[in-house]
């Protein structure tokens, strides 16, 4: 027969456990963050509905990353061989979804007709895919620091078409190491990256 525990038991060992501490932790040791960063597109998609040759469409996939952008933090080149991460910066979310954000509201204020990855059911005429190598501090000049951008772009309609490769690059000067203006910075930069993606696919 299986043993039955009774209530009274079952709470006395729930309390036990209990002084020993939470069963769960939610968040870990980690100290809260104060703020978190995040990239906002400065040009405005479109408002209102759009009607599109479906050969126009576009869908922006999430780029993506290597391993040093696989985070919520904000590397820094300290070297030409090392990287730190800046401390006290967190990302909303990771890097390259927002930078994807940005892409997709950009391209769309030029009319373009952007398909949300989510929007799995709809066919796009055209994917823009590519890899976000860089999106971070750069300190290897201690005198001058700047965040540098680097987003190579492909460009593709099918499988049987050809595609388009393209590598777009900016670099902005940053007032200080604070994360609010290396933030600043790299939403000035990722929205000058986005403006030449947009220009590109808009052609």
């Amino acid at each position: 027969m299986m043993r039955q525990i009774s209530f009274a038991a079952a709470v006395i060992a729930l309390g036990s456990l209990a002084a020993c501490g939470p069963l769960v932790q939610i968040g870990g040791n980690a100290k809260a963050p104060v703020a978190l960063m995040s990239l906002r597109a400065t040009a405005t998609p479109v408002a209102g509905a759009t009607t599109s040759d479906r050969a126009t469409t576009l869908l922006v996939q999430t780029p993506t990353v290597p391993g040093t952008l696989q985070t919520l933090r904000v590397p820094v080149a300290t070297s030409d061989t090392e990287v730190a991460y800046l401390t006290g910066a967190t990302w909303a979310e990771q890097p390259n979804r927002e930078f994807q954000h940005v892409l997709a509201d950009t391209i769309a204020s030029r009319g373009v007709a952007v398909i949300d990855p989510h929007q799995a059911t709809l066919a796009p005429g055209r994917t823009l895919s590519g890899t976000l190598f860089e999106f971070g501090l750069d300190v290897r000049n201690p005198s001058t620091p700047v965040v540098r951008v680097r987003y190579d772009a492909t460009l593709s309609a099918s499988a049987k078409t050809p595609f388009a490769l393209r590598r777009f690059d900016a670099v902005q000067p940053v007032a200080t190491q604070n994360p609010a203006d290396v933030a600043i910075a790299l939403n000035t930069a990722a929205n000058a990256v986005a403006a030449q993606v947009a220009d590109w696919v808009a052609r």
